[in-house]
């Protein structure tokens, strides 16, 4: 897709998108706060059932939150 090659996290290191259960996601969302792509990231993330990593700036229990009030 377009869009992810012009994401900020394609140039950095994917293991912030993906940290370990508990583990922060501080720097992950800072990235994607200054990402011109965030909502066509997080578009995706919510139409491709994404469980994992952050995506368009969210957390997966943040998808599955706004999923659920979308509903």
């Amino acid at each position: 897709m377009e869009w992810q090659e012009r994401a900020l996290c394609a140039q950095t290191d994917p293991e912030a998108f993906f940290p370990e259960k508990g583990g922060s996601t501080r720097e992950a969302k800072r990235i994607c706060s200054g990402c011109e792509v965030r909502p066509e990231c997080l578009e995706y993330a919510l139409e491709n059932d994404e469980r994992f990593g952050i995506w368009g700036g969210m957390s997966e229990r943040e998808r599955r939150k706004q999923r659920r009030r979308a509903v």
